[in-house]
């Protein structure tokens, strides 16, 4: 069942269940584009093919807010907006151990390897290097079993593929469930921990501005944490 949050002629804002892809991939799996082109097209009674737009992406195995646009107008502005760095994006991951700084901003260049869908931090000087920014506070601190987990709150500056996950790692606190870039510290079939909490931007025909907020799942790790979106998730 497709998770609504908002919708009008112009958008569509739902919330992605973990390990459902945004787009169509090679696993042929349901994807989210189609589950809200079919809801549009149900709902509406649309002959053929609802347009829907795609202006924005979570990677697969993590969950949260989503904006799709309805027509192509409104799909140009809202991506004229990511690439401008115009919406805001706000970010609960759980993480292990605690960051030395509590809160701070990460700078790093990038390099995805498209055969093995892996990013890797890279100096500046590298070929094909991307920077890669967000900053980010911790929340909380726990302990599970021996060892410390931390909830933090990130704010992506850029939009890049496996960002939190890989400047996390970086860090030396990779995320919970990570496989690819924390497999030393992760067990398999753990969910990776990683939840678009907030989404703000300019609602791009009222031009107003739109604030999304959905909290985290509960099952672990998350309910180790007394989670409350944050008053800057709503900025």
């Amino acid at each position: 069942m497709l998770n609504v949050i908002y919708e009008d002629n112009s958008i569509v804002v739902v919330v992605k269940p973990c390990n459902v892809p945004v787009a169509p991939d090679s696993s042929k799996d349901a994807d989210l584009l189609g589950m809200v082109k079919q809801y549009i097209k149900e709902k509406y009674n649309k002959p053929g093919e609802a347009f829907i737009g795609m202006v924005h992406r979570l990677d697969r195995p993590a969950g949260g807010l989503v904006v799709f646009a309805r027509n192509s107008k409104s799909a140009e502005r809202l991506s004229k907006q990511i690439r401008d760095h115009e919406v805001k994006r706000t970010y609960y991951a759980v993480v292990r151990g605690c960051p030395r700084n509590k809160e701070g901003s990460l700078v790093n260049w990038l390099v995805k390897d498209e055969k093995t869908n892996t990013v890797s931090v890279v100096p500046q000087s590298t070929e094909g290097a991307k920077k890669a920014e967000l900053d980010y506070k911790v929340l909380q601190t726990v302990t599970s079993g021996e060892k410390s987990l931390s909830l933090v709150q990130i704010h992506l500056q850029t939009g890049r593929a496996h960002q939190i996950r890989v400047q996390m790692a970086h860090l030396g606190c990779p995320l919970w469930g990570d496989q690819r870039y924390g497999a030393s510290v992760n067990k398999r079939g753990q969910q990776l921990a990683l939840w678009a909490v907030g989404l703000s931007f300019i609602h791009p025909i009222a031009k107003d501005k739109r604030t999304f907020l959905c909290h985290p799942q509960t099952e672990n790790p998350w309910q180790l944490f007394n989670i409350d979106l944050a008053p800057s998730c709503k900025d």
